[in-house]
Protein backbone atom coordinates (compact mmCIF):
# COMPACT_ATOMS: atom_id res chain seq x y z
CA UNK A 1 0.00 0.00 0.00
CA UNK A 2 1.43 3.78 -1.00
CA UNK A 3 2.05 5.77 1.90
CA UNK A 4 2.54 8.74 -0.11
CA UNK A 5 0.40 10.66 1.46
CA UNK A 6 2.13 10.57 4.37
CA UNK A 7 5.33 11.44 2.68
CA UNK A 8 4.10 14.84 1.32
CA UNK A 9 2.90 16.03 4.58
CA UNK A 10 6.18 14.97 6.09
CA UNK A 11 7.56 16.94 3.03
CA UNK A 12 5.50 20.06 2.95
CA UNK A 13 5.77 20.28 6.93
CA UNK A 14 9.12 20.05 6.91
CA UNK A 15 11.07 21.18 4.00
CA UNK A 16 9.58 23.22 1.97
CA UNK A 17 9.67 26.75 3.81
CA UNK A 18 13.09 25.80 5.98
CA UNK A 19 15.33 27.67 6.37
CA UNK A 20 19.69 26.82 6.74
CA UNK A 21 20.91 27.54 10.26
CA UNK A 22 23.90 29.20 8.54
CA UNK A 23 23.67 30.87 5.23
CA UNK A 24 26.28 31.49 2.80
CA UNK A 25 28.22 34.76 2.90
CA UNK A 26 26.39 37.30 1.21
CA UNK A 27 22.87 34.84 0.92
CA UNK A 28 19.89 37.43 2.93
CA UNK A 29 16.95 35.80 4.14
CA UNK A 30 13.71 37.79 4.08
CA UNK A 31 10.01 36.77 4.91
CA UNK A 32 6.85 38.08 2.88
CA UNK A 33 3.33 36.74 4.22
CA UNK A 34 4.02 32.56 3.63
CA UNK A 35 6.97 33.39 1.23
CA UNK A 36 10.23 32.89 2.34
CA UNK A 37 12.95 35.03 0.12
CA UNK A 38 16.68 34.06 -0.69
CA UNK A 39 18.29 36.85 -1.83
CA UNK A 40 22.29 37.20 -3.22
CA UNK A 41 22.87 33.37 -3.85
CA UNK A 42 25.13 32.45 -6.75
CA UNK A 43 23.14 31.06 -9.89
CA UNK A 44 19.71 33.03 -9.15
CA UNK A 45 17.14 33.42 -5.76
CA UNK A 46 14.34 31.76 -5.14
CA UNK A 47 11.10 32.00 -3.01
CA UNK A 48 9.74 29.37 -1.03
CA UNK A 49 6.73 28.13 1.19
CA UNK A 50 5.08 25.68 2.43
CA UNK A 51 1.42 26.68 1.62
CA UNK A 52 0.02 30.69 0.80
CA UNK A 53 -2.30 30.29 3.35
CA UNK A 54 -5.74 30.93 1.27
CA UNK A 55 -3.79 33.93 -0.33
CA UNK A 56 -5.78 34.26 -4.32
CA UNK A 57 -6.82 36.80 -6.56
CA UNK A 58 -5.65 40.59 -6.40
CA UNK A 59 -4.11 39.86 -2.92
CA UNK A 60 -1.45 37.17 -4.74
CA UNK A 61 -0.87 39.15 -7.63
CA UNK A 62 0.14 42.19 -4.98
CA UNK A 63 2.43 39.62 -3.45
CA UNK A 64 4.30 37.89 -6.48
CA UNK A 65 4.16 41.53 -7.70
CA UNK A 66 6.37 42.31 -4.53
CA UNK A 67 8.78 39.14 -5.01
CA UNK A 68 9.47 40.92 -9.00
CA UNK A 69 10.05 44.32 -7.36
CA UNK A 70 12.55 43.21 -4.54
CA UNK A 71 14.68 40.87 -7.39
CA UNK A 72 14.68 43.32 -9.68
CA UNK A 73 15.85 46.32 -7.18
CA UNK A 74 18.89 43.63 -7.26
CA UNK A 75 18.75 42.90 -11.07
CA UNK A 76 19.12 39.19 -9.62
CA UNK A 77 16.61 36.59 -11.25
CA UNK A 78 14.89 33.99 -9.41
CA UNK A 79 12.92 30.92 -9.08
CA UNK A 80 8.88 30.18 -7.73
CA UNK A 81 9.31 26.65 -6.81
CA UNK A 82 5.93 26.19 -7.61
CA UNK A 83 4.53 22.26 -6.79
CA UNK A 84 1.54 20.40 -8.01
CA UNK A 85 -0.56 20.74 -5.54
CA UNK A 86 -0.31 24.43 -4.78
CA UNK A 87 -2.98 26.31 -4.43
CA UNK A 88 -4.75 28.28 -5.96
CA UNK A 89 -4.88 26.23 -9.37
CA UNK A 90 -4.84 29.55 -11.09
CA UNK A 91 -1.41 30.61 -9.62
CA UNK A 92 0.84 29.34 -12.87
CA UNK A 93 -1.30 31.43 -15.15
CA UNK A 94 -0.54 34.66 -12.61
CA UNK A 95 2.78 33.84 -12.80
CA UNK A 96 3.12 33.43 -16.94
CA UNK A 97 1.13 36.86 -16.55
CA UNK A 98 4.15 38.78 -15.15
CA UNK A 99 6.77 37.52 -16.78
CA UNK A 100 7.61 33.76 -15.72
CA UNK A 101 8.79 30.91 -17.87
CA UNK A 102 8.74 28.06 -16.70
CA UNK A 103 11.17 25.27 -17.01
CA UNK A 104 11.43 21.37 -17.03
CA UNK A 105 8.80 19.81 -14.61
CA UNK A 106 10.04 16.92 -12.35
CA UNK A 107 9.01 14.48 -9.94
CA UNK A 108 9.50 15.26 -6.09
CA UNK A 109 9.97 11.25 -4.97
CA UNK A 110 10.53 10.33 -1.45
CA UNK A 111 12.37 6.97 0.10
CA UNK A 112 13.03 5.67 3.66
CA UNK A 113 16.67 6.24 3.87
CA UNK A 114 17.03 2.70 5.91
CA UNK A 115 15.50 1.12 2.36
CA UNK A 116 17.68 2.43 -0.40
CA UNK A 117 21.59 2.25 1.81
CA UNK A 118 23.29 -0.39 0.47
CA UNK A 119 26.76 -1.47 -0.79
CA UNK A 120 26.51 -0.71 -4.38
CA UNK A 121 29.99 -0.65 -5.86
CA UNK A 122 29.74 -0.27 -10.17
CA UNK A 123 32.95 -1.93 -11.72
CA UNK A 124 35.15 0.22 -13.69
CA UNK A 125 34.92 3.45 -11.26
CA UNK A 126 35.34 4.59 -7.82
CA UNK A 127 33.47 6.84 -5.29
CA UNK A 128 35.16 9.42 -3.42
CA UNK A 129 33.56 12.37 -1.20
CA UNK A 130 35.41 15.71 -2.46
CA UNK A 131 35.94 19.38 -0.79
CA UNK A 132 38.46 21.20 -2.64
CA UNK A 133 37.78 24.06 -5.22
CA UNK A 134 39.67 22.11 -8.40
CA UNK A 135 37.12 19.07 -8.09
CA UNK A 136 34.14 21.39 -7.96
CA UNK A 137 35.73 22.82 -11.02
CA UNK A 138 35.98 19.33 -12.32
CA UNK A 139 32.38 18.99 -11.44
CA UNK A 140 30.72 22.12 -13.24
CA UNK A 141 33.09 20.66 -16.71
CA UNK A 142 31.97 17.43 -16.09
CA UNK A 143 27.74 19.62 -15.93
CA UNK A 144 28.66 21.72 -18.84
CA UNK A 145 29.46 18.30 -20.82
CA UNK A 146 26.52 16.38 -19.94
CA UNK A 147 24.24 19.39 -20.06
CA UNK A 148 25.69 22.26 -22.32
CA UNK A 149 25.20 25.04 -20.00
CA UNK A 150 27.54 27.75 -20.69
CA UNK A 151 28.26 29.86 -17.39
CA UNK A 152 27.87 26.73 -15.31
CA UNK A 153 31.41 26.56 -14.43
CA UNK A 154 31.48 29.74 -12.28
CA UNK A 155 28.05 29.69 -10.33
CA UNK A 156 28.15 25.84 -9.40
CA UNK A 157 31.96 25.63 -8.03
CA UNK A 158 30.93 29.51 -5.98
CA UNK A 159 27.84 27.53 -4.84
CA UNK A 160 29.43 23.79 -3.48
CA UNK A 161 32.68 26.08 -2.15
CA UNK A 162 29.76 28.81 -0.25
CA UNK A 163 28.10 25.59 0.71
CA UNK A 164 30.62 23.85 2.40
CA UNK A 165 32.91 27.01 3.63
CA UNK A 166 29.73 27.86 5.81
CA UNK A 167 28.31 24.28 7.33
CA UNK A 168 30.46 21.70 5.83
CA UNK A 169 28.31 19.23 7.97
CA UNK A 170 25.29 20.24 5.79
CA UNK A 171 26.64 19.08 2.43
CA UNK A 172 28.69 15.92 1.20
CA UNK A 173 29.55 16.06 -2.50
CA UNK A 174 30.25 12.83 -4.46
CA UNK A 175 32.07 12.21 -7.51
CA UNK A 176 32.63 8.49 -9.57
CA UNK A 177 35.85 8.60 -11.13
CA UNK A 178 37.69 6.46 -13.73
CA UNK A 179 40.94 7.24 -13.42
CA UNK A 180 41.49 10.78 -14.25
CA UNK A 181 37.51 11.50 -15.42
CA UNK A 182 35.10 12.43 -13.58
CA UNK A 183 32.03 10.11 -15.10
CA UNK A 184 29.45 11.05 -12.51
CA UNK A 185 28.83 13.79 -9.23
CA UNK A 186 26.39 13.87 -7.04
CA UNK A 187 26.03 16.12 -3.75
CA UNK A 188 23.30 15.39 -0.71
CA UNK A 189 22.09 17.92 1.46
CA UNK A 190 21.00 17.38 5.24
CA UNK A 191 18.27 19.39 6.44
CA UNK A 192 19.12 20.24 9.95
CA UNK A 193 16.29 19.84 11.99
CA UNK A 194 14.27 17.95 9.85
CA UNK A 195 13.89 14.59 9.12
CA UNK A 196 14.99 14.64 5.62
CA UNK A 197 18.25 14.60 3.11
CA UNK A 198 17.71 15.77 -0.25
CA UNK A 199 19.67 14.46 -3.60
CA UNK A 200 20.96 16.60 -6.15
CA UNK A 201 23.09 15.99 -8.98
CA UNK A 202 23.96 12.99 -10.62
CA UNK A 203 24.94 13.92 -13.84
CA UNK A 204 26.66 11.39 -15.80
CA UNK A 205 28.79 11.34 -19.18
CA UNK A 206 26.42 9.38 -21.92
CA UNK A 207 29.10 6.61 -22.43
CA UNK A 208 29.36 5.90 -18.91
CA UNK A 209 25.29 5.62 -18.26
CA UNK A 210 23.38 2.30 -17.96
CA UNK A 211 26.26 0.87 -15.63
CA UNK A 212 24.89 1.50 -12.30
CA UNK A 213 26.79 4.73 -11.79
CA UNK A 214 23.89 6.78 -10.82
CA UNK A 215 21.89 4.07 -8.76
CA UNK A 216 25.47 3.84 -6.68
CA UNK A 217 25.89 7.32 -5.92
CA UNK A 218 22.22 7.50 -4.45
CA UNK A 219 23.14 4.34 -2.25
CA UNK A 220 26.16 6.26 -1.16
CA UNK A 221 24.37 9.09 -0.27
CA UNK A 222 21.63 7.07 1.73
CA UNK A 223 24.64 5.29 3.90
CA UNK A 224 25.84 8.87 4.76
CA UNK A 225 22.30 9.36 5.63
CA UNK A 226 21.71 6.61 7.48
CA UNK A 227 24.81 7.53 9.76
CA UNK A 228 23.85 10.51 10.49
CA UNK A 229 20.66 9.59 11.62
CA UNK A 230 18.16 10.82 8.61
CA UNK A 231 14.87 9.21 8.06
CA UNK A 232 14.29 10.59 4.88
CA UNK A 233 15.75 10.82 1.41
CA UNK A 234 14.23 13.68 -1.51
CA UNK A 235 14.82 13.98 -5.13
CA UNK A 236 13.39 16.43 -7.82
CA UNK A 237 13.79 13.47 -10.10
CA UNK A 238 13.79 14.44 -13.60
CA UNK A 239 12.34 12.03 -16.44
CA UNK A 240 15.49 10.24 -16.78
CA UNK A 241 16.28 9.51 -13.12
CA UNK A 242 12.44 8.92 -11.93
CA UNK A 243 12.73 5.06 -13.38
CA UNK A 244 15.90 4.75 -11.72
CA UNK A 245 14.63 5.96 -8.45
CA UNK A 246 11.21 4.35 -8.47
CA UNK A 247 12.68 1.00 -9.44
CA UNK A 248 15.19 1.40 -5.77
CA UNK A 249 12.16 2.38 -3.83
CA UNK A 250 11.36 6.17 -4.50
CA UNK A 251 7.91 6.85 -4.30
CA UNK A 252 6.22 9.88 -6.40
CA UNK A 253 4.65 12.44 -4.44
CA UNK A 254 3.84 15.65 -6.19
CA UNK A 255 5.59 17.45 -9.35
CA UNK A 256 7.97 20.61 -9.18
CA UNK A 257 8.19 23.15 -11.97
CA UNK A 258 10.42 26.17 -11.59
CA UNK A 259 9.28 29.44 -12.87
CA UNK A 260 11.58 31.46 -13.33
CA UNK A 261 11.74 35.28 -13.39
CA UNK A 262 14.59 37.55 -15.24
CA UNK A 263 15.77 40.93 -15.43
CA UNK A 264 14.83 41.92 -18.51
CA UNK A 265 18.29 42.49 -19.61
CA UNK A 266 19.19 38.71 -18.97
CA UNK A 267 16.04 38.36 -21.28
CA UNK A 268 18.04 39.58 -24.23
CA UNK A 269 20.74 38.15 -23.39
CA UNK A 270 23.10 41.10 -22.53
CA UNK A 271 26.57 40.65 -20.77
Amino acid sequence: MSDAPELLAAYDAQVRDRVPDRLPKGVTVERDGPLVRFLGLAGRGFVVYRDLGGIEGADLDELIARQVRAFAERGESFEWKLHGHDRPEDLSQRLLEVGFEPEETETVVIARVASIATGVQPEGVSLREVTSRADFERIAALEQAVWGHHGQETWLVEMLESERAVDPDAITIVVAESGATVVCAAWIRFEQGSEFATLWGGATLPEWRRRGIYRATVAHRANVAAERGFRYLEVDASDDSRPILERLGFQAVTTTTPYVWSPPTARTGDS
